[in-house]
């Protein structure tokens, strides 16, 4: 009997997963996207386990439809005293310019042994992960909690890792997704490998081990599913796409620069974070940049810049935010997350696949 699809496993109308978008999606975001047929996600990278739950307890109390939780594979860092000193330096003047106090945070980053715990009390129909790879023991406790276990992979040889450790699909990041890289094997320069390439070859090395693939990076509407599952995909995940819905949790600041952002307004960076995402240059990435080498490794970074980009958002000022976004965003469509998923329903079953656009 031939292998259920990973739509047929999860139950979707939809072969659409919406990206897990941590500090951006919304418990509402997820259920109107679950709700509408699609298969909606929580980022919890930066949640800790109480806010996981409640996260989780507001998305159930909106629908009862599949949905999924991702985390980042992490250790906490233990960054040299001059480290964060120099790194601080840099970021100074930034602070400066907005009147902030600067101090080191209380922790860099969340516990990821405690969120791993919290996301298998929590049962949801997904557990998906990024930055890092689980062991197989890992995936197994997963499995014995009800969950399909989805890794990231920018790479083939990061894909067939995930696949060596029971994963039951593969999320293949091509180098046009917004936000940050997934890479965990070898240096992040040499996995820039574009959709088109990245998604046939690993359609080719998952399918005989039977693990399912996911495409991601720069699909905007019905022509991009359709495209990736031409290339091997059973499902899509879409982040940029869902970015512009009225349930995205992104300040004002944010939703203008994506209203007039084009492709080649997106750059990779590693200078806001410590590690390299695609997003809206602004000021905070052109000021940074002369000094991407310099910055402490993610968490670290992303923690010190953490305060200045919170009081951006707050006072509305886009060009200190992380504006992180892929290469499709000129197509963003605003509008709710229902809607959307309705757009691209119509598109899919268009006989014209909007051919005449």
């Amino acid at each position: 009997m031939p292998t259920p699809s990973l739509c047929a496993t999860l139950g979707l109308r939809l072969p659409i997963v919406q990206g897990p978008m941590a500090g951006a999606d919304t418990p509402a975001l997820a259920a109107a996207v679950s709700a509408a047929g699609g298969l909606g996600m929580l980022g919890c990278g930066m949640r800790s386990p109480a806010a996981m739950a409640e996260a989780v307890a507001q998305l159930r109390q909106q629908t009862a439809r599949p949905f999924g939780i991702n985390l980042f594979v992490q250790e906490a860092p233990a960054p040299r005293s001059d480290e964060v000193a120099r790194a601080q330096a840099l970021l100074a003047p930034l602070y400066a310019e907005l009147g902030l106090p600067q101090a080191p945070p209380a922790r860099w980053c969340e516990d990821f042994a405690a969120q791993f715990d919290a996301l298998i009390a929590l049962r949801p129909a997904v557990a998906s992960f990024t930055f890092g790879l689980l062991s197989a023991a890992q995936v197994q406790r997963l499995h014995a909690a009800g969950c399909t276990v989805v890794g990231t992979a920018t790479t083939v040889a990061e894909a067939l890792a995930w696949a060596d450790v029971g994963a039951d699909a593969v999320c293949a990041s091509g180098l046009e997704a917004g936000g940050h890289r997934g890479t965990f094997l070898g240096d992040w320069r040499d996995a820039l490998v574009g959709s088109m390439a990245l998604l046939p070859a690993c359609a080719d090395a998952l399918a005989p081990r039977g693990v399912a693939l996911i495409a991601a990076g720069g699909i905007m509407d019905g022509r991009g599913i359709r495209a990736a599952q031409a290339l091997g995909a059973q499902a899509v995940q879409m982040g940029t796409a869902f970015l512009a819905c009225d349930e995205a949790g992104i300040p004002a600041a944010w939703r203008a620069a994506l209203a007039r952002a084009s492709a080649t307004d997106t750059r990779l960076t590693r200078a806001i974070s410590g590690r390299p995402a695609r997003g809206i240059v602004n000021a905070l990435v052109e000021r940074l940049q002369p000094h991407e080498a310099e910055v402490p490794a993610y968490p670290v970074q992303n923690a010190l810049t953490a305060a200045l980009r919170r009081a951006a958002a707050a006072s509305g000022r886009g060009d200190y935010l992380s504006l992180w976004a892929g290469q499709g965003v000129a197509a963003v469509r605003p509008m709710p997350a229902a809607a959307l998923l309705r757009c691209l329903e119509a598109e899919l079953g268009g006989s014209q696949m909007l051919s005449n656009e």
